[in-house]
């Protein structure tokens, strides 16, 4: 697959590199931890609402990217010859 003409859909459906699978995950969980301190029914003090508008946030950016990462050509040869 030639990497230089994807659209976004066939980028996100590309193969995702190790690396980027754990900054997803760990995007993941940055958002669920900020939605969680955002939605909680008690009165939370400003700074720690802040703080999780922030956390939610750059979770959801780092997952966004980290999904749109693909692999390389080569790294995609060198693992086919290494099988």
């Amino acid at each position: 697959m030639k990497n230089d003409n994807l659209n976004i859909v066939e980028r996100v459906k590309a193969p995702t590199p190790k690396w980027f699978k754990i900054v997803r995950t760990i995007g993941i969980t940055l958002t669920a931890v900020g939605s969680a301190i955002l939605a909680a029914p008690v009165a939370i003090p400003a700074t720690i609402v802040t703080v999780a508008g922030y956390l939610t946030l750059g979770g959801t950016i780092a997952t966004a990217v980290a999904q749109t990462a693909i692999q390389a050509e080569e790294s995609e040869q060198k693992q086919e010859n290494e099988k």
